[in-house]
């Protein structure tokens, strides 16, 4: 069925968005970075300990505006004088990270609030005070001076707020904007509907399909090699600390070669398509370990172990956010429907077979004897799905029921 998205009246929408550069900071100016991301670590740490501490013996928590007024002590105790040379600010949001951090874990939307660790994701944010020069190709950070960044786009919109982040041992700022854009309404009028798997990273209802990219499993046995010499270093010695500073390199590599390869493949889409129908799948839970208890081991530990890692290398949630995003933007729209039996049932009659997949890549019906290829099957199947949503308004596609409840790690 053909789809269209349109709209009568276009009216314009805010549109938040991030633009991030590589800062060219002096000798002076990284000291002082180091310690303001120091000294927001620490800040962390202490604050939630003290979360922890007050939860235990009162069962209640402190909040923000308790623990701004517990920073205000700290700044004037010896132990902690050193919190005064950091801009307030920095503080503050580090205190308010804390604690959207534990209303989310309380939503169940994240796992418990941890403590950082130096030179994991060192960070500060400024929400004001800051000032972009982009002529010059510089920016003002309060305590710190003028920056300079490497200008590779023009920013639009209003510069909101500034992270300072520390990866593999490069600074870099991330301007948030905001900007009021029309609400758009997509060219094109095609829909489809996309299987996620490890052998094709993505096939299209078309018949169409994207390799794989692999980006951890082709650098995997080189950064191996490097763990283990860096076991064998003396820990925080000179050698030490080269050596993991190469591996963080390599690891920042493998995340840019696939931030980049996700980047293309959901902007080819999110451009050719206007209704992008997907699945629901639920990464954490398929990534999880099957080791099990010593009470009850698990089973296949092995081989659930590397295809947790080939999941989490594709970078399906990642894949998922950007498209959503990209979408929206053009005035297209993602459809997500339950993922339960979608590569079990026959898109050309509709039985429902575990015996409709004999093995992980061929598809042949045991009612009609239709064959395809699985993941093309269970493409068709999301799309025709995606179109009950569409076109009925159900809230979420029903699946059919199995003629018998698949076994544990099954395929879908």
């Amino acid at each position: 069925l053909p789809f269209r998205l349109c709209c009568d009246r276009l009216e314009p929408m805010k549109r938040l968005q991030a633009y991030k550069f590589q800062l060219r900071p002096k000798a002076g100016q990284e000291r002082l970075m180091r310690r303001f991301a120091g000294c927001c670590r620490f800040l962390w740490n202490k604050a939630l300990a003290l979360e922890k501490e007050t939860y235990a013996a009162d069962k209640k928590r402190l909040g923000y505006h308790a623990l701004a007024g517990k920073l205000k002590d700290w700044k004037k105790e010896e132990d902690t004088s050193f919190l005064a040379e950091a801009h307030s600010q920095i503080l503050q949001q580090a205190l308010k990270d804390l604690d959207r951090a534990y209303k989310n874990f309380f939503a169940k939307r994240a796992d418990f609030p941890r403590f950082k660790r130096k030179g994991v994701h060192d960070a500060f944010r400024y929400p004001q005070g800051f000032k972009l020069d982009e002529g010059n190709s510089r920016i003002f950070l309060p305590k710190i001076g003028y920056v300079r960044y490497r200008n590779s786009r023009k920013i639009e919109g209003t510069p909101k707020q500034v992270t300072v982040s520390l990866s593999a041992g490069r600074w870099f700022v991330s301007i948030q904007t905001e900007r009021e854009v029309p609400e758009s309404v997509h060219t094109s009028q095609s829909v489809v509907g996309i299987d996620m798997g490890i052998a094709r990273f993505a096939t299209f209802s078309d018949g169409a399909s994207i390799r794989p990219l692999h980006s951890f499993r082709k650098h995997e046995k080189k950064l191996a090699k490097l763990q283990r010499k860096l076991a064998k270093q003396v820990k925080f010695s000179a050698n030490w600390q080269k050596l993991r500073a190469k591996i963080q390199r390599l690891h920042r590599t493998i995340a840019n070669v696939r931030n980049d390869f996700l980047h293309k493949t959901t902007t080819m889409i999110s451009k050719n398509h206007a209704l992008v129908v997907i699945e629901d799948l639920k990464v954490r839970h398929m990534s999880r370990s099957a080791s099990g208890t010593l009470e009850v081991p698990g089973k296949n530990v092995r081989t659930k172990a590397g295809l947790n890692k080939s999941i989490l290398d594709q970078g399906w949630f990642e894949f998922r956010r950007q498209l959503e995003y990209k979408l929206k933007w053009l005035g297209g729209k993602m459809v997500v429907i339950p993922p339960q039996y979608t590569s079990q049932t026959c898109s050309h009659c509709g039985c429902v077979d575990r015996a409709n997949r004999p093995t992980q890549a061929k598809f042949k019906c045991t009612a009609c004897g239709f064959e395809a290829n699985a993941d093309h099957n269970a493409a068709l199947n999301i799309l025709a799905a995606g179109h009950a949503v569409s076109v009925c308004g159900a809230g979420r596609a029903q699946a059919p029921a199995l003629k018998q409840e698949p076994a544990y790690g099954a395929a879908r």
